[in-house]
């Protein structure tokens, strides 16, 4: 009898206790909780609403205007299928344009990658790395359209470049480098010249974030400076580097300032000279020669351009997901 009696006032405790245990922290945490869903609501919303305005619903707007004929607002909305990505596909100057385009994300992010990877080699321990990397770090907030203006005029045959390579006496290397035969490159040298600084900066803040004991102890076991590198700053640093090239790639494949900056001193918008950015503003309407917009194909354009830089990004990503070290 006694056991039983206990084990009811047991039983009817435990039942008891949920109940007061839910009402004792709803009561108190209510008026928080709704405060902080209220503040998140308050700050999210417009953000939200704004994101989609300006950019969800444009997208979406551009995709269903690709699969049309349209010359812009008064003009009727011809559907014409796929046929607009067929013919980008068949359109041989956009084909020249993409080639630019990977021109310079291939050729023109190794030149990048080389001098961040020297410069996280050499500026590691260096005297003055802060001011040096300021320096380096310069070009990448001047505007793009500003350098290829300012390229583009030392670049002219009566230009700095040409008037130094006479000085010196090396008559043989001036060139007319706003043709279309050398021009693409220049362009090239300025979108290498104008973003290895900030690819410098964003991999330097990955060395110093390597523990210093990691390197002493290498050089107490005789590692040279280059297996230092190998060894340890590669490995430590692979996240960087691979958040790195995902930005890298998608910049340079919407290459189009430091063109437009050329192109304007140059006089004439050459098919050498266009990527793949360009080609579709061209087509948008901005063109010399004053044809009507072509906007359906421009946003089919626009659409190819958005999936293969998130299926290129999304491969880089994969391409230098690495293991977390645990350093102690």
């Amino acid at each position: 009898m006694a056991d039983t009696a206990t084990r009811g006032a047991t039983s009817t405790s435990r039942g008891s206790r949920p109940a007061f245990r839910t009402a004792g922290r709803a009561r108190p945490g209510t008026a928080a909780q709704r405060d902080s869903k209220g503040y998140f609501r308050l700050f999210t919303w417009p953000a939200l609403l704004m994101y989609t305005l300006g950019f969800l619903g444009p997208s979406m707007y551009g995709v269903v205007i690709s699969f049309a004929k349209w010359s812009g607002p008064g003009s009727p909305v011809t559907w014409v299928g796929w046929r607009n990505y067929v013919r980008v596909f068949r359109d041989d100057t956009v084909r020249q344009a993409f080639w630019n385009t990977a021109v310079i994300v291939l050729v023109g992010g190794a030149a990048v990658f080389a001098l961040a990877f020297l410069a996280m080699a050499v500026l590691r321990d260096m005297r003055g790395r802060a001011f040096v990397r300021a320096a380096l770090y310069l070009p990448s907030i001047i505007s793009m359209i500003a350098i290829g203006t300012s390229l583009g005029f030392l670049l002219n045959p009566g230009g700095v470049v040409n008037r130094v390579l006479g000085l010196i006496g090396l008559e043989s290397l001036q060139q007319t480098w706003l043709d279309p035969q050398h021009i693409f490159g220049c362009i090239v040298v300025g979108v290498v010249w104008m973003g290895s600084g900030f690819y410098i900066v964003l991999l330097m803040t990955a060395v110093d974030a390597i523990p210093k004991h990691l390197y002493e102890e290498a050089q107490l076991t005789g590692l040279t400076r280059m297996q230092q590198f190998r060894w340890i700053t590669l490995p430590l640093s692979r996240d960087m580097i691979a958040i790195a090239a995902v930005l890298w790639t998608a910049n340079s494949l919407r290459t189009f300032d430091i063109v437009i900056g050329f192109v304007g001193t140059a006089g004439t918008p050459s098919v050498n000279s266009r990527t793949y950015a360009v080609q579709q503003w061209l087509s948008a309407g901005h063109t010399t020669g004053g044809g009507a917009p072509e906007l359906g194909y421009a946003s089919a354009m626009a659409t190819l351009l958005t999936v293969l830089t998130v299926a290129l990004v999304v491969l880089v990503r994969r391409l230098g997901r690495s293991e977390r070290l645990e350093i102690s």
